[in-house]
């Protein structure tokens, strides 16, 4: 899998990054010097001139903010560095851009914050291992306190890099600059929160790196699934497109969410398999969709023989008792296309091991937290963490959906999404998710990309609608979506 600019690299693989530029020949200090002036540009185009105060720390993070600092002098600004640990303390890069500012600096104790009309954060980089204390807290809390602009460099002090999660105490950043590649944490909340609007700058890495580094985690967009996401040809017909089979349950609004969202996303065929007296509620709404009884076990069995229904949900408003369990069993026994949500996952709570030896096919399960860890109790750390280890104990792709959705495969690939409005979450938003997977699978779109493709166009087709979103408006707004990505695939998003 390619999708080079949407990579996410770790702090490690950041310095690995490093470390491969300046074997092919790029010296560490322009390395230093481009992101410094990444930094003073950004500030440049989105703030007029005012007093800047640098928070300089004791490693490269502040090695680029002494670059900051000497580019907006030398254009006119008014520079202040306030370090936590003297220059002369300094070593490598960052003594050497130290040794080239000429201009004010003060300790981070002796601050006068009545000048201050901007605050560049270069006192940690993404790689912190240990809480922000003492006068570096302290000096970013007035500067919050105050309502200044905080620009960060790489991520705000205290947001770890690699998971977002705040280590003590993270300031609100107004603007992020980081260099080469976004890391997981400006993605995963809470970071992704505090970093505000994040640019990435180029600093002069080559792309070849990527080669030797080997990313396996990206941020989800079209340029990662689209080379196949399905599309129509001229002899295609509709058992070409596949056939769709959701196992309704007594509450039918789920089931019947799903079915639409299937069959916008290109499903040829859609049928629900539905509890005896259902049948007309199901059907009443989508004509389109099939409608067939399925009263027990033996139904279901007859209902499963026909091979062209090659992609299988089971899970919303399936209800609960065992016989949840037993249709996910049935279901997966086939080694057909599966989708497990809601109800089917929550089924074997605490049971994963079980579940994981059903799981005969290519099959995504799309748990929200609670289910995650009704079913996963034991795995800890973050989200991006523990995706990648649920997905590989069950041998499925697991969808961990809020926010920040996390899509993870079982050989460790993952992808962050971050397109998806507070609007989703509302009643359904799960359920028309689950049916775009679905929807996918029965075309035959590999699972990983399935699952990506179908959050992305979730959250895109959330953020074309204006405030009130309900469920019943997201399918409505994928013909747009897709249109707009056959003609131009990657411009406008």
């Amino acid at each position: 899998m390619k999708a080079g600019p949407l990579a996410l690299l770790t702090t490690a693989q950041m310095y690995a990054a490093d470390r491969a530029a300046m074997a092919g020949g790029v010296s560490s200090l322009d390395l230093m010097e481009a992101a410094g002036r990444a930094v003073a540009e950004a500030i440049r185009r989105r703030w007029s001139p005012r007093p800047v105060l640098v928070l300089a720390g004791p490693g490269n993070n502040g090695g680029d903010g002494y670059v900051a600092a000497r580019l907006l002098a030398q254009a006119g600004w008014p520079v202040t560095i306030a370090v936590l640990t003297p220059p002369e303390t300094l070593k490598g890069d960052a003594a050497a851009m130290a040794a080239r500012w000429t201009g004010p600096v003060i300790g981070i104790d002796g601050i006068g914050w009545d000048e201050v009309g901007l605050v560049i954060d270069a006192l940690f980089g993404a790689g912190l291992s240990k809480p922000v204390e003492g006068a570096a807290r302290a000096a970013l809390q007035a500067a919050e306190a105050r309502g200044l602009p905080i620009v960060a460099i790489d991520v705000p002090s205290g947001v770890s890099g690699d998971s977002g999660a705040v280590l003590g105490y993270a300031p609100q950043a107004a603007l992020t600059v980081s260099f080469f590649r976004a890391k997981p944490g400006h993605l995963l909340l809470p970071g992704r929160d505090l970093c505000g609007p994040v640019e990435i700058a180029p600093i002069g890495i080559p792309d070849m790196v990527l080669d030797e580094i080997k990313p396996s985690c990206w941020r989800n967009g079209p340029a990662l699934w689209l080379d196949s996401l399905p599309v129509p040809r001229g002899e295609t017909h509709k058992y070409h497109r596949g056939h769709a089979l959701i196992l309704g349950g007594p509450m039918t609004g789920a089931g019947r969410l799903a079915a639409q969202a299937a069959r916008r996303i290109g499903a040829g065929l859609v049928s629900l398999a539905v509890p005896p007296g259902t049948a007309a509620i199901y059907a009443a709404d989508h004509p389109g969709a099939i409608v067939l009884e399925c009263p027990d076990r033996a139904a279901l069995a007859d209902i499963l023989r026909d091979p062209r229904r090659n992609a299988l949900l089971v899970g919303p408003g399936a209800g609960s008792g065992p016989e949840v369990g037993e249709s996910v069993a049935a279901m997966l026994a086939t080694g057909r296309f599966c989708v497990l949500d809601a109800e089917a996952i929550s089924a074997f709570a605490d049971d994963a091991e079980a579940l994981a030896g059903l799981i005969q096919g290519p099959c995504v399960l799309t748990p929200h937290e609670g289910e995650f860890t009704r079913l996963f109790p034991d795995i800890e750390g973050d989200r991006l963490a523990r995706a990648r280890e649920a997905a590989r104990r069950l041998g499925a792709v697991l969808v961990l959906k809020g926010s920040d959705t996390v899509i993870a495969a079982p050989d460790g690939k993952a992808a962050i999404n971050d397109n998806a409005p507070a609007d989703l979450a509302t009643a359904g938003s799960g359920d028309v998710l689950a049916g775009l997977v679905l929807g996918l699978l029965a075309q035959r779109m590999p699972a990983f990309e399935a699952a990506c493709a179908a959050v992305w166009l979730h959250g895109a087709a959330a953020g074309t609608a204006s405030a009130g979103l309900i469920a019943e408006d997201i399918p409505d707004r994928l013909p747009g979506l897709l249109q707009r990505l056959r003609r131009n695939p990657v411009a406008g998003f």
